[in-house]
């Protein structure tokens, strides 16, 4: 079996189950598989449904909202009709999606949400999670219900691992499917607090359960595990991802960080010399005050950034906000398993920061959040950020056209002066232009309160350096009348390229590239 460096998820309700009107046909069914004929994507992970529940003729797990009269939700509805009508009428529908995809030329893997909390759409969720609220952490008493994690399953418990295993049994040996993806990043929370080092060896155990299960149903069928984007993520949730690969017992490890720049390095030299391959996840959604889908310079930064860690793979997962596909998305999608085609084109380079629907970047153990950063009279305020480029090479080749460094600093007024360094050495005021944004009238998609924005054109003697950077920002001076604090919203760079030595970058030159721009920038500052 070809094995696959490009994968995609879809998570079977989105995209799929929400968004046709009952009872759905076999044709629109499909249609998760045939948008994706003619990309570089080469598995398919198809999820199972919520988790809790499926949404295929399962006897041994539960069928989402059979257990349910009367709904809160329509489009959960959606998701209960549209596979049952499939299945009264003699066409199952996780079969539809293997019989499509191999007959397309695509491999498919399902998908488990391997762990879920019983709160939020009551209507996704079992009778088995209903009737068993003694397995859940929170019903320990010296379980403090205020961490997250308290309505998920104790995995120390067989009987939490047994209902597991028995739909992932069934899965394997009754459908035609290249492998299975167990999804451990969704609900990280396995084991209490004081109990995930013994909790890890359970894991583990279970894994190789799995693992055993998936091999006897298909020697040449894989086990695929996502996983948090940094060992000490998987080691807070009791997942041990180096001994199973040690053990042999993974095929593939995804590590999943969000909108966090992932750091697989230490996954990439566990897994040398095994038969294990590590993947990337690479997302879509931004949701800055610009911008709410990544555009194609940001899906190279993130990919490139990643290809240079020494990865196998790409796995492409929530780009459902992108959906129904145009060319933009087939357009990102194209690129992504090369970069070397990748390295002389535009790339975004972007730290996370605040966002418009959840707020501040949630905090992941082992991926640090650093903005927003406060700024304090004198006291040096570093960001780290990471890029793939060899400005050198393609500078050689007559490629660069240029590369800007934007940082967002919050509350400061017109009198205040603030010094930047870039990996030690001071950027010019020659180099810096300063846009006013102390009150917007309007904005893209959200307004972000009183700011400017510090933009520096780099010369080739201030260029950032392939790999890791930091931006060193001072506040040299405070303005009394002023009382917010002063902060680094955001901090962003920009790299572009030419096709060729002299080649024009539009028309005549200004760019006119559907490049990511600074409000008022046009493009160059």
């Amino acid at each position: 079996m070809t094995k696959p460096r490009m994968m995609f998820y879809n998570d079977s309700r989105h995209t799929l189950a929400y968004m046709y009107e009952p009872p759905i046909q076999k044709e629109e069914w499909e249609s998760v598989v045939d948008a994706l004929v003619g990309t570089p994507v080469e598995a398919l992970m198809f999820c199972l449904g919520d988790g809790r529940t499926v949404m295929h003729d399962t006897k041994v797990g539960e069928f989402l909202g059979h257990n349910v009269d009367r709904w809160d939700s329509l489009a959960v509805r959606r998701a209960h009709q549209n596979p049952k009508a499939l299945i009264e009428e003699g066409d199952d529908p996780l079969r539809i999606i293997c019989d499509r995809a191999h007959a397309k030329g695509l491999l498919l893997y399902p998908t488990l949400l391997v762990q879920q909390g019983i709160a939020g759409h009551r209507e996704r969720c079992s009778n088995f999670r209903f009737e068993n609220r003694h397995l859940e952490l929170g019903a320990r008493e010296d379980y403090d219900t205020s961490l997250p994690g308290a309505e998920c399953l104790d995995f120390k418990h067989q009987e939490v691992r047994d209902e597991r295993s028995a739909l992932i049994e069934e899965t394997v040996n009754n459908y035609r499917v290249d492998g299975f993806e167990l999804q451990l990043n969704y609900q990280p929370h396995y084991f209490h607090p004081n109990e995930v080092e013994n909790g890890s060896k359970i894991m583990t155990e279970w894994v190789g359960q799995v693992y055993e299960v998936v091999k006897r149903s298909g020697l040449e069928r894989e086990l695929v595990i996502r996983i948090p984007g940094s060992m000490e993520g998987c080691n807070a949730a009791g997942l041990d991802p180096c001994e199973w690969i040690s053990q042999g017992i993974v095929d593939v490890l995804i590590g999943q960080a969000g909108r966090g720049p992932g750091d697989y390095r230490p996954l990439v030299q566990a897994a040398k010399g095994s038969g294990c391959r590590i993947h990337a996840a690479v997302e879509s959604t931004v949701d800055s005050d610009r911008v709410g889908e990544s555009l194609i310079q940001m899906v190279r930064a993130r990919a490139t950034n990643y290809w240079a860690q020494g990865i196998n793979g790409i796995y492409v997962v929530s780009w459902d906000n992108l959906w129904p596909y145009d060319a933009s998305f087939y357009e990102k999608m194209r690129e992504l398993p090369h970069p070397d085609i990748m390295a002389p084109k535009d790339k975004f380079y972007f730290v996370p920061t605040v966002m418009g629907r959840f707020g501040n970047p949630e905090p992941q153990p082992g991926i640090p959040v650093q903005l927003p950063a406060d700024l304090e009279v004198n006291k040096a305020t570093r960001v780290s950020f990471t890029i793939s480029d060899d400005l050198p090479r393609w500078d050689r080749a007559g490629r660069v056209h240029e590369v800007l460094l934007r940082v967002r600093i919050m509350n400061t007024s017109e009198i205040e002066h603030l010094s930047f360094k870039l990996n030690g050495k001071e950027l010019p005021e020659k180099l810096l232009r300063k846009i006013n944004q102390n009150y917007q009238m309007m904005a893209p998609r959200f307004r972000t309160g009183a700011g400017y924005w510090f933009i520096f054109r780099l010369d080739r003697d201030h260029w950032p350096r392939r790999g890791d950077n930091v931006l060193e920002v001072k506040l040299l001076n405070r303005d009394p009348a002023v009382v917010p604090q002063i902060h680094i919203r955001d901090l962003e760079l920009e790299t572009k390229y030419l096709m060729g030595r002299n080649f024009h970058r539009g028309f005549v030159d200004p760019d006119l590239s559907p490049a990511y721009q600074s409000p008022q920038e046009h493009g160059h500052w």
